[in-house]
Formats: structure tokens, C-alpha cells, sequence
């Protein structure tokens, strides 16, 4: 079946779009792309093209919540096989400016949930290589 459209990019909404491409490109690789004040893209080497689009008065999803102004997507990344991988990560995002969500039950759960400074949820995952 033929597609209707190429997909283009991760949009997030945030009061600074050059400040939160920095960090995402910190965290995960590229160079932040300026198109004007309003519109930053990034393009995560071997990931997706993320783009970030100020928008004033931006209210950040509220962790975890499913009614009003709940959380409507979220990124992973993989921090690593090993939580001594997960654990630098961690220590890097939270110098990055990140905030914890959620920690408990990372053996169980293979992940560590975080928000981003403007608030967005991204979890840092433990994953096995093979």
C-alpha cells in the first residue's frame, strides 16, 4: 500500500526552543539548527529529526496524569546494556538541567523516567545488547 506522506518531524512545544534543542543535543547528539526565534530543529544522528517550536505561555504535561493536561507522548533513549551506563546518563542529564519523575523500580521496569527542562517526559532505558 502506497503512503500518504513521508514522516518529517518530533515537534515540541516549549517558552525556548533554542534552549531545550541544546539540550537535547547534549543528551543525544546533533548540532541545533537555527530557522528563526521561534523554530530550532535538530537532526539526532541515527535518530529522528526533532524540532522545537516556542509557544508562549506553555503549560509542561503533567507526569503521570491521563485527563487534563496529561502526558501525550514521551521519547526514549538508550542510556546503555548496564545500569552503570543508566547511572552516568542520569548524572549527565540532571547536570543538563533534566529533572527525576520517576526512578523506582528500574530493574523491573528497564527504565528511568525524567522531564526535560521545559518539563516534557523522556526516559532513559536500559538496553540488553545481544
Amino acid at each position: 500500500m502506497a503512503t500518504v506522506a513521508r514522516f518529517r518531524n518530533i515537534v515540541l512545544d516549549c517558552p525556548d526552543p533554542h534552549a531545550l534543542a541544546a539540550f537535547y543535543a547534549a543528551v543525544a547528539g546533533g548540532t541545533p539548527e537555527p530557522e528563526d526565534d521561534d523554530w530550532v530543529v535538530l537532526q539526532v544522528p541515527g535518530g529522528p529529526r526533532l524540532a522545537f517550536q516556542r509557544a508562549e505561555g506553555h503549560t509542561p504535561p503533567e507526569w503521570p496524569r491521563a485527563d487534563h493536561n496529561g502526558q501525550q507522548l514521551h521519547l526514549d533513549f538508550d542510556a546503555g546494556p548496564t545500569w552503570a551506563d543508566v547511572d552516568a546518563a542520569h548524572e549527565r542529564v540532571l547536570a543538563l538541567g533534566a529533572r527525576p519523575l520517576d526512578l523506582e523500580e528500574r530493574e523491573k521496569k528497564h527504565f528511568q523516567v525524567y522531564a526535560d527542562p521545559a518539563g516534557h517526559p523522556f526516559c532513559l532505558c536500559r538496553i540488553e545488547r545481544s
